[in-house]
This record gives C-alpha cells, structure tokens and sequence, in this order.
C-alpha cells in the first residue's frame, strides 16, 4: 500500500484521527492548571496547533472513513490500436433512502483509517483494491440534526481513492445493498448527498486528472 499522507487541497482540511495530546501530571501546590502542568520537551508554537486542532476536533462529533472505487472500461469507439478507456466509479443504495453513495462507516480502534475505508468496501459493495490516495476530509450533518447552527451532529468523513482489482460474488452486505457502476456525470447525478458529490467532482475527479497529467499516463494498468 502506497504512503497515504494526509494533504491540503482544495480548501478541505485534511485531518485523519487525532491522538490524545502529550502531557504531564504534577502534584505542585503552586500550580495554577488544576493539577496538569504543560511538557515542557513540546515548543509553544507545537501546543498553539494542537490546541488549535483539538479545538476544530471537539466540534465532530463522528468521524468516518468512505472511499470511491473506481476502475476502467474500453469504450468501444475507437479502433483496437486506439482504444479509448472511460473511468467508472462504483456507488450502492441502500434501503433507507433514494439516491446512491459511496462505501462508508466508522472504524473500530485496532486499525487505521486506511484499514478501514478497504474493509467498508468489501462489507459494503463487494470490490477488493489498491488504495491510491487521500482525497480529503468533507463535513456532513447526521440526519438526526441538520440545524446548520446547531453544535450537535457534525461529522467527517475522511475520503480514499480505490482502484478495484477483484469483484466479489458474495459480500457480507449484499443482501441489503446493490452496486452499480457508471461514469462520473451518471454518478454526481445520482448522489443522494450534496457533500458525496463535491467530494466526487472536486476530490476524486480533480486528484484523478492531476494523477494522469503527472505521471503522463493515459491509464495506469488494472492488473
């Protein structure tokens, strides 16, 4: 798996979980923070940004993991010698709502984010792949409080390319959930979501261009 690090782009923080901070417990009677005095191995402009951090972090209330699968097909219109090849990216339903989404949940404490978005997409659409990169973060509001001012149901989800190398038969939510590829207009179409669309069309496909452009490939290769 390639070095997922986290990076800054398209005005989207990118912030995968955050660790408790580093500090020391004193017993001083003189001291003034209510018995925790600050490291002081740790520079004040590095307590200045975690505290920062923590503060941006203590407003979600969930985070999760969610990744875009995508993969290439032939389109069929040009000859064997310049065939041209089309990106697909795979979306589910599910039964709670209309519209499509993307591969997504939470991740249990002994794995990584990254862990996480490969599980979510064989529990949740069937597809094992190479996780290519880190899109960003994008926040959403949970269904139960979509009061924008409200301090309650703020969430984050941390968002993953994955090209697919394998299509399962059978996957542990396939009773409830069906998988549909289609192009990337067909797919910002379909979105149940306002923020999996942006996450789409100003993440992935945004990163994808950028990819082909620097590597000076057309398409990588699948296998």
């Amino acid at each position: 798996m390639p070095n997922l690090k986290p990076s800054l782009g398209n005005g989207i923080v990118a912030s995968p979980p955050l660790r408790a901070p580093p500090y020391s417990q004193t017993t001083s009677d003189d001291d003034d923070d209510g018995g925790f005095g600050r490291d002081e191995r740790i520079a004040d402009g590095e307590w200045r940004e975690l505290f920062l951090v923590i503060r941006e972090r203590i407003s979600v209330n969930k985070f999760y993991v969610e990744c875009i699968p995508y993969k290439y097909r032939d389109s069929g219109e040009s000859s064997d010698e310049n065939l041209e090849r089309i990106v697909e990216v795979l979306m589910i339903n599910t039964p709670s709502g209309p519209g499509l989404l993307f591969p997504k949940g939470g991740w249990e404490n002994d794995e990584t984010v990254e862990e996480a978005a490969v599980r979510e997409a064989i529990e949740e659409a069937g597809v094992r792949g190479e996780l290519m990169d880190f899109l960003g973060d994008y926040d959403f509001r949970s269904k139960t409080h979509q009061d924008e001012f409200s301090p309650e149901g703020l969430c984050r989800a941390s968002m993953f390319a994955l090209l697919v190398k394998e299509e399962l038969e059978s996957w542990p939510e396939q009773s409830t959930r069906s998988r549909t590829w289609l192009t990337i207009p067909e797919a910002a179409e379909s979105c149940r979501h306002a923020w999996m669309r942006e996450a789409l069309l100003q993440g992935f496909s945004k990163w994808h261009d950028q990819k082909m452009a620097s590597t000076g490939e057309e398409f990588p290769d699948e296998d």
